[in-house]
């Protein structure tokens, strides 16, 4: 079975920490915060496997790019496998209640 390595870019390291910050500062519900995190953080980590079981998003422009969501509890991880290099880039981590379209065009093209 071939392993790939996981990525994680600079905006969805940013994404991750935002999460965290407003779980744990803004609702008031650190060990909430953590776990979330744990959680989100497991399901990155599993993709080192099989990259390719998660569905293209729907956005002609970003399905070209082998764009793949990733859904974790409320959020939704976004991610490019790369199977001629056996690399996955985690590009973003968005609460799935945002316009998910704006916020890729927004921070990612």
């Amino acid at each position: 079975m071939k392993k790939y390595e996981v990525l994680v870019a600079d905006r969805a390291d940013k994404d991750l920490r935002e999460i965290f910050e407003y779980i744990a500062f803004e609702l008031l519900s650190y060990d909430n915060a953590v776990r979330q995190l744990e959680r989100i953080e497991a399901a990155i980590e599993r993709l080192d496997t099989f990259p390719e079981g998660y569905r293209l998003y729907e956005d002609e422009y970003w399905n070209r790019r082998n764009l793949r969501v990733l859904p974790v509890d409320n959020y939704v991880v976004f991610y490019i496998p790369d199977n001629d290099n056996l690399t996955v880039t985690i590009i973003r981590v968005i609460y799935g209640g945002r316009n998910i379209k704006e916020q890729l065009n927004r921070f990612t093209k």
